[in-house]
């Protein structure tokens, strides 16, 4: 057996959004047993297998056309004006675990809409976040996730410029430079979430400290692989998984240190699975 020392990151795991929806979902889950969601309620294939054992039913927008008289769970990135409208008209309950810093970004963006404001997102196309948000503004908005995607030379002359929530900061602050350095007026606002941004900071400190970091997350979690190549970039000896199955022993020697973190949709209980594993080698 191999000496290794491992440590799992205190600043990983869930942002407060996501245990706020996960509490309200095992709240009503202990109730009545059963409960719809509208999307994975948090991008972690894992945790979702462990709630939809408990009865969650996951559902998409089809499927809540269709649903009638029954409560139903609107997660931490939130929702378009027209899915509050469709809850109405089908006589639907939501129970609405929409995060703060989320729901606080729609309303900023709504009343930029209708101060009839040009707006630009920078977020990640078909999220179910910027969908929430371009919902704000009857999808006028514009969405790019790479400054690439615009033609600066077209571009209107005064714009305003929001983020997702889960962007990372220098290059939100990178792009609003490029824009200004092209003669663009930006109206910037960043709307950040600052506990994943700090995450960044707490991150690169965290993988320098270790031989070997082990970055659990989710292959759908776009924090995910904003955190993952935070870490790769301090730290190249970063392995990233998304369960205690896919870690090889190979990846480590004797009386090595190795770190465990995760993205702010990763359990904890996820992050001491992986860690029970490796002290098994």
């Amino acid at each position: 057996m191999m000496q290794l020392e491992v440590h799992i990151d205190d600043h990983s795991g869930f942002c407060f959004g996501v245990v706020y929806a996960i509490e309200m979902a095992e709240e009503i889950l202990d109730e009545q047993g059963y409960l719809y969601c509208l999307g994975d309620i948090v991008h972690n294939d894992e945790e979702v297998n462990r709630l939809t054992k408990k009865g969650l039913k996951i559902i998409n927008h089809d499927d809540l056309k269709e649903l009638r008289d029954q409560k139903v769970l609107i997660r931490a990135h939130g929702e378009p004006p027209s899915t509050y409208q469709l809850a109405i008209n089908n006589n639907l309950t939501l129970i609405d675990a929409s995060c703060p810093v989320v729901l606080k970004l729609q309303n900023r963006i709504k009343n930029s809409f209708d101060k009839d404001e040009t707006i630009y997102i920078y977020g990640k196309h078909g999220h179910a976040e910027v969908i929430g948000l371009l919902g704000q503004t009857s999808n006028k908005a514009v969405v790019f996730q790479d400054i690439s995607e615009l033609d600066l030379a077209t571009l209107p002359k005064n714009i305003t410029l929001y983020s997702q929530t889960t962007k990372s900061t220098d290059k939100f602050y990178e792009i609003n430079e490029i824009l200004k350095q092209n003669g663009i007026s930006v109206n910037t606002n960043d709307t950040i979430c600052r506990q994943v941004s700090n995450r960044d900071k707490e991150l690169r400190a965290f993988a320098d400290r270790f031989d070997k970091i082990i970055f659990v997350s989710g292959t759908k979690s776009s924090n995910g692989k904003v955190l993952y190549n935070v870490c790769k970039e301090k730290n190249p000896n970063t392995f990233f998984v998304s369960n205690a199955d896919q870690i090889k022993p190979d990846w480590f020697n004797p009386n090595e240190t190795v770190g465990i973190c995760g993205a702010t949709s990763t359990p904890m209980w996820l992050m001491e699975q992986v860690r029970e594993k490796i002290l098994t080698f």
